[in-house]
């Protein structure tokens, strides 16, 4: 899939006392690359990226526990693609959480067609019944063809997440995962959509 710059691939917000700002894994200039293809070329922002969460979350009721999950993929191990990154992040995030869906990847599947039917036919690859995406991907998603394969389309809406016991200030829904495991640990699903109440 298509790599795209500005975007949450290799980007998120935390909270400072100072406000939300982003930590962002350097990825270089070149955008006509997929996601595959994009490399971390040194490691230096590990560290960085650790330091930051470390400073702003140490005062979060379940900063220990959560620093003990993660810590160890920021400072023990080197990722040298975008791809393996967010696969070891999302996946240690998953198991924290007890989410046991199968992560996998594009390329584990046959990529036939325009995008579209890449979408349909990865779906069907994976025996899907339902294909959740982001609002933004109803400007070019063809419920038609979707249809056709008996593949319904959801759209997942960003909005009526409930506001959970959070550091520095007013609340604030557009940042990490990582802001609410460190406020809220094992209770974080009762705040995320279709999480266990």
């Amino acid at each position: 899939m298509q790599f795209t710059k500005n975007d949450w691939r290799n980007r998120n917000k935390i909270k400072t006392p100072q406000g939300a700002a982003w930590l962002s894994v350097p990825v270089g200039q070149n955008i006509s690359r997929t996601i595959r293809e994009v490399t971390l070329p040194n490691s230096d922002w590990q560290a960085k990226h650790w330091r930051a969460l470390q400073l702003n979350y140490k005062q979060a009721p379940q900063f220990d526990e959560i620093a003990d999950l993660i810590s160890p993929l920021y400072l023990n191990r080197r990722f040298t693609s975008l791809s393996e990154l967010n696969h070891a992040l999302i996946g240690k995030i998953c198991e924290y959480l007890g989410i046991v869906t199968k992560l996998s990847t594009s390329w584990d599947y046959k990529l036939l067609g325009d995008r579209n039917e890449r979408l349909v036919n990865i779906c069907r690859q994976a025996d899907a019944q339902v294909y959740v995406s982001g609002p933004a991907a109803k400007a070019y998603i063809s419920d038609e063809l979707f249809d056709r394969s008996n593949i319904q389309t959801e759209w997942f809406s960003y909005e009526g997440y409930p506001p959970y016991p959070q550091l520095w200030g007013e609340f604030e829904h557009a940042v990490s995962i990582l802001d609410l495991l460190f406020n809220c640990g094992k209770t974080s699903p009762q705040f995320m959509k279709f999480g266990k109440k």
